[in-house]
């Protein structure tokens, strides 16, 4: 068995703020990243799928996995507010964790549709903010 993770990157920006709280509220929660102007980050997105190799000898047409990430997350994400831009299924903050959920969310939504059959099997989504900051969340732990 194979675990193969493709790494892709893009730029977004968002303002971390929920309605939930008040003004203050929100500063001690998100400090900085509550700044009414919001702010930026060259994401890095870790793809991972797992499976044995076919008798092609790859565990995961890589070519296939492309097109559904830029579909998925590129094309709707890259330089774009987070906030103001993307389609979210409810009212999130957008912060990492909830990047990494909704992420993950789409590929698995669409992953049989691109693969079809018992494998490859999306394993996890691991997305680096910045250098210190890294979130990853399992498949299996996400509806």
């Amino acid at each position: 068995m194979f675990r193969v993770t493709r790494r892709y990157a893009f730029a977004a920006s968002h303002r971390l703020h929920s309605d939930r709280l008040t003004e203050e509220e929100n500063w001690r929660v998100y400090g900085k990243c509550n700044n009414p102007y919001g702010h930026g980050h060259n994401y890095v997105l870790h793809v991972s799928a797992r499976g044995p190799a076919a008798r092609s000898g790859s565990a995961l047409p890589i070519g296939m996995l492309d097109e559904l990430v830029a579909q998925q997350v590129l094309r709707p994400m890259d330089h774009r507010n987070l906030n103001i831009d993307v389609d979210w299924p409810e009212k999130m903050v957008p912060t990492s964790e909830n990047l990494a959920i909704e992420i993950c969310r789409r590929l698995k939504r669409n992953w049989s549709s691109v693969f079809r059959g018992d494998w490859p099997k999306l394993e996890k989504v691991r997305i680096e903010e910045t250098p210190r900051n890294i979130f990853e969340i399992r498949a299996d732990e996400i509806e």
